[in-house]
């Protein structure tokens, strides 16, 4: 008996949905063991960081704040990713986002009001878009891998970001920390009363639904998912491959940006050499463990929050180190593309053939 893989027609829609539920209950399990191994309580940790942040209330708001930027983010890439093109810089789009933000607020001084806001979220989207666009041409003019170029970029943001705020944006009374000023109360997102969830939170739950019925509902999402699944069909449909590469990658710079901005705004309000958290690259999870579909996203996003906040409950519950929840979001991330095999790939049984007798020899 031996296995042999038989590829689908077309993806197993219950695969789609077991798979990434698999790969998170798989992540817990394998954490339990491997803490129960080195000497942690494994089943206490595995509880405080995937289910005592929703069990607990008061850190429903923390798990909102940080899964607004990773939902904002994975959508973008999420488009990309259905035309097989593969933003990996997003964390640098993230950075210049907000320091476009921030350009505008030391524009303005300490003049505030809806307007000033309004332009900073709007430069962190242009700003995200234009540094997306770099790799953009340089895959469609020259074909230069995108992971590459965009990644690289990454790192490029991360000077200029040094550059900025250890120099000409510099707060005058930080007491020579590199940092930009506070922002003005007037030039910050508005906030639920009591609460520390801002406006972003918000555009986060809505803007999924609104990439649902353009991806699914539109013309440009009909000609994303068929220049990722076929550039041949594509180029015989009378879509343009390249304006699509162009177009997904400013919608995913474009998205970090906004994502960057609204963290500025709403949470920070200022920028120190500190700010780049790493969505950018956890957001790539999210894409994934949400199928790259907009609501997955959500929900996915979500778990990935979940997870950030757990991490630090853990941390002064059972001392686990800091690093822990990027641990599990590597499993999570390990799983659920292993996984992908058996969306794609049907497992059969092929018996073995038994060996023909060997006739005898007449004497």
């Amino acid at each position: 008996m031996r296995l042999k893989l038989e590829k689908r027609r077309e993806p197993s829609l219950a695969m789609l949905v077991i798979t990434p539920i698999a790969s998170v209950i798989l992540t817990m399990v394998i954490g339990i063991v491997v803490f129960d191994l080195i000497g942690i309580k494994g089943f206490k940790a595995v509880v405080d960081i995937f289910l005592s942040p929703i069990l607990a209330s008061y850190k429903w708001q923390d798990v909102a704040l940080k899964a607004a930027p990773l939902v904002i983010i994975a959508l973008g890439l999420s488009v990309g990713n259905r035309a097989q093109v593969w933003n990996i810089g997003a964390e640098g789009q993230y950075v210049i986002g907000a320091l476009c933000a921030a350009g505008v607020g030391v524009g303005f001084g300490t003049t505030g009001g809806f307007f000033v806001v309004l332009l900073m979220v709007l430069a962190g989207i242009v700003g995200g878009g234009v540094w997306a666009t770099v790799p953009a041409w340089l895959r469609t003019r020259f074909n230069v891998n995108e992971i590459l170029s965009s990644l690289m970029l990454t790192y490029v943001a991360l000077q200029v970001l040094s550059y900025l705020v250890g120099g000409p944006w510099k707060d005058p009374n930080g007491r020579n920390f590199p940092a930009t000023a506070p922002l003005d109360p007037s030039q910050t997102l508005p906030v639920w009363h009591g609460s520390t969830v801002h406006l972003g939170v918000l555009i986060a739950l809505i803007l999924p639904f609104v990439f649902w019925v353009v991806m699914a509902r539109s013309e440009f999402g009909y000609q994303v998912r068929v220049v990722g699944s076929s550039p041949t069909a594509a180029r015989h449909g009378g879509f343009d491959g390249r304006s699509t590469i162009f177009a997904t990658l400013i919608i995913s710079g474009a998205m970090a940006g906004l994502a960057g901005a609204l963290e500025f705004t709403g949470v920070l309000h200022k920028i120190d050499l500190g700010f780049p958290s790493g969505y950018g690259f956890t957001a790539i999870i999210v894409a994934f463990l949400g199928r790259l579909n907009p609501i997955g996203c959500l929900i996915a996003g979500t778990v990935l929050a979940v997870t950030y906040v757990g991490g630090q409950m853990a941390q002064t519950s059972v001392h686990i180190p800091n690093s822990t929840a990027g641990i599990f979001q590597a499993m999570m991330l390990f799983f659920i593309l292993a996984s992908d095999i058996l969306v794609r790939y049907r497992i059969r049984v092929i018996p073995s053939a038994k060996p023909a007798p060997i006739a005898k020899a007449e004497v």
